[in-house]
C-alpha cells in the first residue's frame, strides 16, 4: 500500500527527515513511536504532501505510483487520508458543509456522527470553540466520511479523556475493518494506517502489525509493537540509539 524509499526532508532549509524507509502493507496497521522533535508529525505531513515539506530526496509509492510530487487533493482523491494534532479553525465553514462535500455516503457519515454526539456541531463553524476531544472527534468524522484506504493518525488519542479515547478507539477501528466480515480478512479487505502515539494507549483497540521508532528524523529500527511500546517504557529510547550507533 505504502512503501517510503531513503526519504530526507527538509523544512524552512532545515534537514528533518534523513534517509527514512518504511512500509505500510494492504491491511495493515503500523506504529510510529519517538520522541518529541523526532520527525513524526513531519513525515505524515510530508506523505499528505502538504507545503512546506520539501522532499529532496526519495520517494513516496503509494498503491504502485510515484506521488512524491503530487498535490493534497490528488493524494487524497487516491484515496489517503489523514488526522492532524491541532486542524485550524476554520470560520465560516460549518462542519455539515463540509461533510456534504467529502462524504461518500452521506447518510451513514450523519448516522456515525450521531453515535459520537457529534450532530450538534453540525451547524457549528469548523473547530471554533471545540474542546480538544471535540477536535479529535469531528477529525475522525471527517476522515470517516472520506472513507480512505490509508489513514494517516497523528496521536489520535492525545489531550483527551479516557471516554474519548475508547469512542476514538472503537470507532478508528471500525473504520479500518468496515469491509471484513470477520478478523481473519483484515490483511485482505481492511484498510491500512500509520498511527502516531506517545502512550500506545490507543492500541488497545486496533489490531498492529508493526512498529518503527523514528529518532533524530531517522527509522533507528523495527519490530513488535507491544514489545516495543514496553521496551521504550522501560528504557526510553537511548537504547535504541546506541544499538543503532553500533551497528554504524
Amino acid at each position: 500500500m505504502l512503501e517510503i524509499n531513503n526519504l530526507t526532508v527538509e523544512v524552512g532549509g532545515r534537514k528533518v527527515l534523513k534517509d527514512v524507509d518504511l512500509e505500510v502493507e494492504t491491511g495493515h496497521t503500523n506504529v510510529l513511536f519517538g520522541p518529541n522533535g523526532a520527525g513524526k508529525s513531519v513525515l505524515l505531513m510530508t506523505l499528505m504532501g502538504f507545503s512546506g515539506y520539501n522532499v529532496v530526496e526519495g520517494e513516496i509509492i503509494f498503491k504502485g505510483e510515484d506521488i512524491t510530487s503530487l498535490s493534497v487533493s490528488q493524494r487524497a482523491q487516491m484515496g489517503m487520508g489523514i488526522m492532524t494534532q491541532r486542524p485550524p479553525n476554520l470560520s465560516g465553514v460549518k462542519l455539515h458543509d463540509l461533510l456534504e462535500v467529502i462524504a461518500k455516503d452521506l447518510r451513514d457519515t450523519e448516522e456515525l456522527a450521531g453515535s459520537m454526539d457529534m450532530a450538534r456541531f453540525f451547524e457549528r463553524d469548523l473547530n471554533v470553540g471545540f474542546s480538544g476531544g471535540e477536535i479529535k472527534r469531528s477529525e475522525l468524522l471527517q476522515l470517516s466520511a472520506q472513507d480512505p484506504d490509508l489513514l494517516l493518525l497523528d496521536e489520535p488519542e492525545s489531550g483527551v479523556d479516557l471516554a474519548s479515547i475508547e469512542l476514538l478507539g472503537t470507532t478508528i477501528n471500525k473504520l479500518l475493518t468496515k469491509d471484513c466480515k470477520c478478523p481473519g480478512e483484515r490483511f485482505k479487505y481492511g484498510k491500512s494506517a500509520l498511527v502516531i502515539t506517545h502512550t500506545g494507549q490507543i492500541l488497545d483497540y486496533m489490531g498492529t502489525d508493526r512498529a518503527y521508532i523514528l529518532c533524530n528524523g531517522t527509522v533507528m529500527c523495527s519490530g513488535n509493537p507491544r514489545e516495543m511500546l514496553n521496551a521504550i517504557k522501560e528504557q526510553g529510547y537511548e537504547e535504541c540509539i546506541k544499538c543503532k550507533l553500533m551497528e554504524i
